[in-house]
């Protein structure tokens, strides 16, 4: 078939699609429709379902690091989802201030003290495998 007929035939239709062989897997297609289920499924904002797959591939984070590289303000990232999440059992403390350390070393040697320390957060199994539902739904839709 011709061009001139393809474009003929298609023009009034209200959607076409590209061959599969040009474009792949797009399976974030339907990234809107599963973010509005599991908003309602699990109780969570946008903000922190996307915090969440942010954080997936940490093992754990600082809230400096956080805001530096998710682009949010470090206040409004702790105050509006972190503790939110930490509140609902998605983060937790992964290493909180009071963490001893073992050595004299580390006493003598570290930047950061008892007094100084920033916590480390890591996301609860609860919340991985909440990401892995995520994943899996937007692979089959």
């Amino acid at each position: 078939m011709a061009k001139k007929d393809r474009v003929k035939k298609s023009m009034f239709r209200d959607f076409s699609t590209l061959e599969k062989r040009k474009i792949g897997q797009n399976h974030l297609k339907n990234l809107r429709k599963e973010l509005n289920d599991f908003q309602d499924k699990y109780g969570l904002f946008h903000k922190e379902m996307l915090f969440i797959l942010w954080a997936y591939d940490l093992e754990f984070f600082t809230l400096d690091y956080a805001s530096e590289k998710y682009d949010y303000s470090r206040s409004k990232l702790g105050d509006r989802v972190i503790y939110p999440l930490m509140k609902e059992g998605y983060i937790y403390k992964y290493f909180d201030r009071l963490t001893p350390s073992k050595t004299e070393e580390d006493h003598l040697f570290r930047d950061e003290t008892k007094y100084n320390y920033r916590v480390r957060y890591a996301l609860t199994q609860k919340a991985r495998l909440m990401v892995q539902r995520f994943y899996n739904s937007l692979t089959s839709s």
